[in-house]
Formats: structure tokens, sequence, C-alpha cells
């Protein structure tokens, strides 16, 4: 069976699906309230798309 690689996701691709201004998401990751990220070498931000549907999930059971 071949293996499932998780995507990486762009910080325009993840506040585009979860519909907030870029401001509140960079607001989010300040107080480190929004979902857990990776920073590369080059400066990119990219979020895992399972770490994405996690934070989405706790965000629900928190409402």
């Amino acid at each position: 069976m071949a293996e499932v690689r998780d995507e990486w996701l762009t910080i325009p691709e993840v506040i585009e699906e979860i519909g907030v201004p870029r401001a509140t998401f960079y607001r989010w990751r300040q107080c480190r309230k929004g979902p857990k990220s990776i920073k590369l070498p080059n400066g990119a931000v990219r979020i895992r798309r399972s770490e994405l549907d996690r934070w989405l999930a706790a965000m629900e059971d928190a409402a």
C-alpha cells in the first residue's frame, strides 16, 4: 500500500480555507493560539494539513 504524505499548506491557503484575515492569523500565531507551524530556512511558514485539521477539531470541541 502506498504511503500517504501529509500535505504542507502555505499561510494564504490556510487563511482562505478558514476564512480569516491575514492579520488575524498572524495575531493567533503570535499569541500561540493558531495551528502549529514550521518556519523554513527561507523564512516561509508551512502548516501540515493534519495539524490544521486537528486544530480546527479542537476549536469545535471548545465551542
